[in-house]
């Protein structure tokens, strides 16, 4: 159901709620909530006085139309005071990042930023990607943007300073070096390859390239490749040639960076139509350490400074702000945010608008990166949304869906079998709603298709109708798609016809003759099959749903099924249990790694005695 089809309560009801809350309300800071009938937060907001910020919604003409409505649906207020306006600031973008509430400005981020951590808990210190708390000792380095650009510097500085990346498990069990000291990305601590003085050389090396001394550790590297040429060491001359190759492959994918930037966050906001982008460019140690876009929603009819101010406070809700963030505009309320930020981190955070030099040409390059994504999703959503209403024309529904669900089955002659959902709405597929079923049946016949469908869908609509029976979280679809002919749909009418489901459409996708695509068949409930032209862009649209869902399905199988095959393999093993087994796979690498081992290679891993190997062995090679 959408917003506006939603019954409108009297707005008179919500004015008297309202009302009676403000009699009792302090002139004091704090927070206020206002809540549904069903307790669901409609609007978080702080106020310096609450009594004189509350009071404006007992007069709705002032308030545009979205505030009306928010009032019409308001049955109850909370109200948390506190010391200061900054305070109520802080839970403010807290309560709203955690209660998402439909009528605030929202960030749709779920995702914490990667590091590079150092670790310092270990006598031979560790290089690692790390995202989540900083519960571990040691130095943290970032935020990256995303995992590839932590992968991409990790893979350079494995090549530039040779620093393990195993846990300390594997390190601790190892009794020769792994592939990477093969192909010269570890130094082999290990099995003491180098000596530990000269590896925590390496350590410090890399942390002062880490912590922005690039210059300084590239020079070094080159004068000793140089002194190692002259004395005729062309060997260790190649080695620090490598590891300078190595660094500057690591710049090389910073693409602008700045030396009067030495920490800082760049953040530049467009605005056009009701679409707003907010892109951030994270420069650590005087490097660029990449970019996000960021697309706040409930954003219609407000205000760019209040959207930066609204932003700011929710992206920094859970993670720790630089020293300066240099800004496009200057939020609402600018001084009171400064002064939040710099309770968060413990420190003073600088918010400046740059006018001129480098950081006038970092917020200009931001800025083109907002305007350029905005325009991307604009086209991309316009062209979305004339492709759904194409969906709801071929197969009469009664509106546009704003949620697709997309069904498919994978395994190989009944193992392993998994189910799998995939979703796609306006603003294209939506990955975090993707859903997969391992099969639990124990009575189906292997390769039964259509009891794997009804598995399936049973758990889905079983357990939306217990997390979502009233329907109004977006839990439900508009449209399911079964990847399968009429014997698939018959299966998933039947489903829904036992959970006493009668208003979700179904439709099955089953490839035309030969099984060529281009010539798919639509079943629906009633009708007879519907095919489309060989051109028709929903047909296109659908083709790629359904493969994307049959993608998603294998996947997982095959994950499935890779997991199975280690886990049988060593789990078939008389007398081996979760400790050994664990010892076996951290010596060798892999299930097939210890198959095919030698007798003495088996009886070097620690806590396999000379009996068992001999039995490990005699159970792979029963011939010997």
């Amino acid at each position: 159901m959408t917003e506006s089809e939603r019954p409108a309560m009297p707005l008179a009801t919500g004015v008297e709620v309202i009302a009676q809350v403000v009699a009792t309300l302090p002139g004091s800071p704090g927070v206020y909530r206002m809540l549904n009938s069903k307790g669901d937060a409609l609007y978080v907001g702080k106020a310096k006085s609450l009594k004189k910020r509350v009071v404006a919604y007992t007069r709705p003409d002032r308030l545009p139309l979205r505030l009306q409505r928010m009032i019409a649906e308001t049955a109850s207020m909370e109200v948390v005071t506190t010391r200061t306006e900054v305070e109520a600031l802080l839970l403010e973008s807290n309560l709203i990042k955690t209660l998402g509430p439909r009528y605030n400005i929202l960030l749709k981020d779920d995702k914490s930023f990667p590091h590079i951590l150092v670790t310092n808990d270990h006598d031979w210190p560790q290089v690692l990607k790390h995202r989540g708390a900083r519960n571990r000792k040691g130095e943290y380095f970032g935020p990256f943007a995303s995992a590839g650009a932590v992968n991409q510097t990790l893979a350079a500085l494995q090549r530039a300073f040779l620093l393990r990346s195993c846990s300390d498990s594997v390190f601790a069990s190892r009794t020769r070096p792994c592939l990477l000291f093969q192909i010269k990305r570890c130094s082999a601590p290990c099995v003491e390859r180098i000596p530990r003085d000269e590896y925590l050389a390496l350590v410090e090396e890399a942390r002062a390239f880490l912590s922005g001394q690039s210059r300084r550790v590239q020079h070094d590297l080159t004068a000793r490749m140089e002194a190692a040429a002259e004395a005729m060491e062309y060997e260790t001359a190649a080695v620090f040639r490598d590891r300078i190759r190595a660094l500057a492959r690591i710049q090389a994918h910073q693409d602008i960076n700045s030396a009067e930037v030495e920490e800082a966050d760049v953040v530049a906001l467009h605005q056009a139509g009701d679409g707003v982008c907010i892109q951030v460019f994270f420069f650590r140690s005087g490097c660029n350490y990449g970019n996000r876009a960021y697309f706040p929603v409930h954003t219609q009819g407000e205000e760019a400074p209040e959207i930066m101010a609204a932003f700011l406070g929710q992206f920094y809700a859970d993670k720790t702000p630089p020293r300066e963030i240099l800004l496009s505009l200057e939020p609402a309320e600018a001084g009171i945010v400064a002064q939040a930020l710099s309770e968060r981190a413990g420190r003073k955070v600088a918010l400046s608008v740059p006018k001129r030099g480098d950081r006038k040409r970092l917020l200009e390059h931001a800025l083109d990166n907002a305007r350029d994504a905005l325009g991307r999703r604009m086209a991309e959503s316009g062209a979305q949304r004339k492709l759904l209403e194409g969906v709801a024309e071929v197969f009469g529904l009664d509106s546009v869906p704003e949620r697709i669900e997309v069904y498919d089955n994978s395994h190989i002659q009944g193992s392993d079998a998994v189910g799998a959902m995939i979703v796609a709405g306006p603003d294209g597929l939506m990955k975090s709603a993707y859903r997969k079923f391992n099969i639990r049946s124990t009575e189906l016949t292997p390769g039964d298709d259509f009891g794997m469908m009804r598995e399936v869908l049973t758990r889905r609509f079983a357990r939306a109708q217990k997390e979502d029976p009233d329907r109004d979280r977006g839990l439900w679809p508009d449209l399911a798609l079964i990847d399968g002919g009429r014997g698939q749909l018959n299966a998933a009418l039947g489903v829904l016809e036992e959970l006493g489901i009668d208003d979700v459409m179904l439709v099955g996708i089953a490839k035309g003759p030969d099984r060529n695509a281009g010539r798919e068949r639509f079943f629906l409930p009633g009708k007879e099959p519907v095919s489309l032209e060989m051109r028709h862009p929903v047909l296109y649209f659908l083709q790629r749903l359904r493969d994307e869902a049959h993608r998603f399905a294998i996947g997982t199988h095959r994950a499935r099924r890779s997991k199975g095959l280690v886990q049988s393999t060593l789990d078939a093993l008389p007398g081996i249990g979760p400790k050994r087994k664990k010892a076996l796979l951290h010596h060798f690498g892999s299930a097939r790694a210890v198959a095919e081992a030698g007798l003495p290679d088996l009886e070097s891993v620690e806590g396999i005695s000379r009996a068992m190997a001999k039995k490990i062995h005699d159970y792979f090679h029963p011939e010997g």
